[in-house]
């Protein structure tokens, strides 16, 4: 059971990742009457960052509820006529079983790198070595002027990654027909956006071609049946979305007579803050050093601003903060509470000590202390603080000699830029 219900979760949290992956390049003119165009300038980028609630069912059994953050980001990396050439990273991040009122940080998860084209109405073209964005041609627009109230449908697909679960090494493609209807303006927190809904029904089964022997893969999804229900909002003003929303239920029904069933909903905004890196890697330098707080360097790379304390220090073969580290965490959120538009990154480090297993488990647990005090005391949200653990992967000291293996026990705070 494990080994199926593992795999399909990750699938299907890759399908909702990749459903918000395609709401970046919308413009809009400035008549109700609207021609919708994607536009695309060479260095432009994009920033989104999604919620998922879902309940998940085995055999119409409930099993677990899972918070998921997925964060994309885009950048335009040219353009060839009315199409433009992207590069995406997403990554999917994780809370199981939450429990209520309880603050922490999501694990973070596995980064996806994704080169594509899309033109001018939304269709993609995309090598099938890429399995991100799943979802795919939605939404794609007619030609010419559309009003209120006028609907179209269009052709598209999700293409699913089953590498890891059934050896199958392309994305497997599964095709919808998208039910669009644009609404018209709306007037939400004081701004005119347009309002567009999108709808599409899954009922697809494998083709024989495409399933595998099953004497050599234990499961597969025989067939796949559900249901998306979208709204879509955007600010005309700005040529891109601000928000999206979503209900959805998928069902698996699996080689193994086991069916699996996905309920929840979804949301995602836009977001639009930059981090002047080397600015900020200044002024926390400055305010470290006025603050007093010790065993900290500062330094920026392509992925933001990283904070690292070092020697951190905790209960021996533990995650509990000591007293003294909780003043310096204080002292450090006065920085960090100047960078409430970004997300962050908590990463735990570990000397070489224990098991691998026991490394990597310990330094994720200290991480997500460490992210879950700045949660609690700097009163940030939590789907914008991420942690994991690193073990002693990535060395920076000597770890035959106590001096080296304190610069190896530390936790690197990184504000991030894409």
């Amino acid at each position: 059971m494990n080994k199926f219900y593992n795999f399909s979760n990750k699938f299907f949290k890759l399908v909702k990742l990749a459903v918000l992956s395609f709401m970046f390049f919308m413009p809009l003119q400035k008549t109700i009457a609207v021609e919708f165009k994607y536009i695309y300038n060479t260095g432009d980028k994009y920033r989104i960052l999604s919620n998922v609630d879902e309940d998940v069912y085995l055999n119409r059994k409930y099993v677990q509820k899972a918070e998921i953050v997925n964060r994309i980001s885009v950048e335009v990396t040219g353009t060839q006529g009315a199409s433009g050439t992207h590069k995406m990273i997403s990554v999917t991040s994780e809370k199981t079983n939450p429990v209520a009122g309880n603050t922490g940080s999501y694990t973070w998860g596995e980064e996806y790198e994704t080169i594509f084209s899309r033109d001018s109405r939304g269709v993609y073209t995309i090598s099938d070595e890429y399995f991100m964005p799943v979802v795919r041609d939605i939404p794609v627009f007619p030609e010419g002027d559309i009003k209120p109230g006028f609907t179209w449908t269009y052709n598209g697909h999700e293409a699913h990654d089953f590498r890891r679960g059934f050896g199958i090494e392309k994305p497997y493609k599964i095709p919808f027909i998208a039910e669009y209807k644009y609404i018209g303006p709306e007037i939400v927190d004081g701004k005119e956006l347009h309002k567009i809904q999108v709808e599409y029904n899954i009922e697809y089964t494998s083709p024989s071609t495409e399933i595998p022997d099953l004497m050599e893969i234990s499961d597969f999804p025989l067939s796949t049946r559900g249901y998306s229900n979208q709204t879509i909002y955007w600010d005309e003003a700005n040529g891109m979305p601000v928000f999206y929303n979503e209900n959805f239920r998928i069902q698996m029904e699996l080689a193994s007579g086991n069916t699996l069933e996905y309920i929840g909903s979804a949301e995602a905004r836009v977001i639009e803050s930059t981090l002047q890196r080397k600015a900020a890697e200044e002024d926390i330098k400055e305010k470290i050093t006025k603050l007093g707080i010790k065993d900290a360097s500062v330094k920026s790379d392509e992925k933001g601003v990283t904070i690292t304390l070092e020697n951190i220090q905790f209960s021996p073969d533990s995650s509990v903060l000591l007293p003294s580290e909780k003043q310096k965490l204080e002292n450090l959120i006065l920085i960090l509470n100047d960078y409430k538009d970004n997300e962050l990154l908590i990463t735990g480090h570990t000397a070489l000590a224990g098991t691998k297993e026991e490394r990597d488990k310990l330094s994720l647990e200290r991480a997500s202390a460490v992210a879950g005090y700045i949660i609690e005391k700097g009163n940030w949200e939590e789907k914008r603080i991420f942690s994991r653990g690193l073990g002693a992967q990535d060395p920076i000291g000597d770890n035959s000699n106590e001096e080296g293996r304190q610069l190896n026990r530390r936790v690197e705070i990184t504000i991030l830029e894409n």
